[in-house]
């Protein structure tokens, strides 16, 4: 894998995550391109998790 594509998704996994830890909706995502989407709602999926265990407020 090229490493300007791995970023591009790194970065909508983060991206995603910061979403969810300050509680956006999963529906706010940006991305149309679904390999993008999806790792965008990976980060807000793993957010979600650690907000249920406290990590976050």
């Amino acid at each position: 894998m090229k490493r300007q594509k791995r970023d591009r998704l790194e970065r909508a996994h983060a991206q995603g995550f910061k979403a969810g830890v300050s509680g956006r909706s999963k529906e706010l995502c940006p991305y149309q391109n679904q390999e993008i989407r999806s790792q965008w709602l990976g980060g807000w999926r793993d957010a979600q998790e650690a907000r249920s265990v406290g990590l976050y407020r």
